[in-house]
């Protein structure tokens, strides 16, 4: 029998997360809308990491540079966070796969590590159209594979957003398939999950996302997944096989467009057996955890990925304390 999913619907939404949604729709959406998919348009896309050195993050925010990766990576702890702890979280960044990286995201990975009292390693991944969407999960992989030389997997969460929310189920489902083990949760925000586009664009949120355009998505899988068959399994984490996979949280927003994502990826892992709690929060849009600044629902979402983390890292005895 199915495991059914535990759905939850968290109620409120404050004057800053209507202010957030409203800002998005006058201003991202129609940029969004507008902006041409080309290769030599997206090419310019990661300039927006660098444009994210103003967004400070937390007072007592530590950042370490790691090296030995294939792509760029540091590790994040929030205040109080010890340097030395067992528990880790691995996160990769949002973005649509062609944007964002270590600077935009500090600011919420930082307040992720203090809710969960871990470090976070903070991996920049290599994005289209520079490399494959392979590649990326390579990346993503590599990381994973790298902590497991000095953590146990019982002690690593490994999370993302969006775009790297669709990385945090596909690094997984890859390292199973090259015989690693699995982690101890997945946490996803908004993620990204089915390639069919014609879904997203029927759901009734295609009319209410007050930033991402629905028809747009096509274009991204057009650019970022070129010749792909929308059921692979092995780039399409609805289709696959995830028998294998560690309890797992994942939050949407109500009036988001990825919230079918979230959705359909929620009762695949159920019939796949795997527990998994949806959270849908009330007028929220994409990865409105970013936005803590202004709604404080997103910092109530973080403290609860926070808890997460804690749960399914204390589920499991350690290897060494045997």
């Amino acid at each position: 029998m199915a495991l059914a999913p535990v759905i939850e619907e968290r109620r409120g939404c404050g004057r800053g997360a209507r202010l957030a949604a409203r800002l998005m729709r006058w201003f991202m959406r129609p940029l969004v809308t507008r902006l041409p998919w080309t290769p030599l348009t997206l090419r310019f896309a990661p300039l927006l990491d660098l444009g994210a050195a103003l967004l400070a993050p937390p007072r007592g925010t530590k950042t370490t540079k790691v090296k030995g990766l294939g792509c760029a990576a540091e590790w994040v702890r929030g205040r109080g966070v010890p340097a030395g702890s067992r528990q880790v979280i691995l996160y990769f960044h949002g973005g649509g796969f062609v944007a964002c990286g270590l600077r935009t995201h500090r600011r919420m990975i930082a307040r992720i590590s203090q809710a969960a009292g871990m470090p976070v390693l903070s991996v920049a991944y290599r994005m289209q159209p520079k490399v494959t969407i392979r590649t990326s999960i390579g990346d993503c992989v590599d990381a994973y594979r790298w902590l497991l030389e000095s953590h146990a997997p019982d002690d690593i969460v490994i999370a993302g957003d969006s775009a790297g929310g669709y990385l945090s189920f596909m690094a997984p489902l890859h390292a199973l398939r090259d015989g690693l083990p699995r982690p101890a949760g997945i946490a996803a925000l908004s993620p990204f999950t089915d390639l069919d586009i014609d879904v997203k664009i029927a759901h009734a949120n295609a009319a209410l996302d007050p930033f991402i355009p629905a028809l747009r998505m096509r274009d991204m899988v057009r650019m970022c997944f070129p010749d792909a068959e929308p059921t692979d399994p092995w780039l399409s984490p609805v289709h696959a096989d995830l028998a294998g996979l560690p309890p797992t949280l994942i939050h949407a927003g109500s009036i988001e467009v990825l919230r079918a994502d979230a959705e359909l990826m929620a009762a695949r892992l159920g019939a796949a057996n795997v527990p998994c709690t949806l959270h849908i929060w009330e007028g929220q849009a994409h990865v409105f955890q970013i936005f803590a600044d202004l709604s404080r629902e997103g910092l109530t979402a973080i403290k609860e990925i926070g808890t997460f983390a804690r749960r399914v890292t204390a589920a499991a005895p350690h290897p060494k304390a045997a």
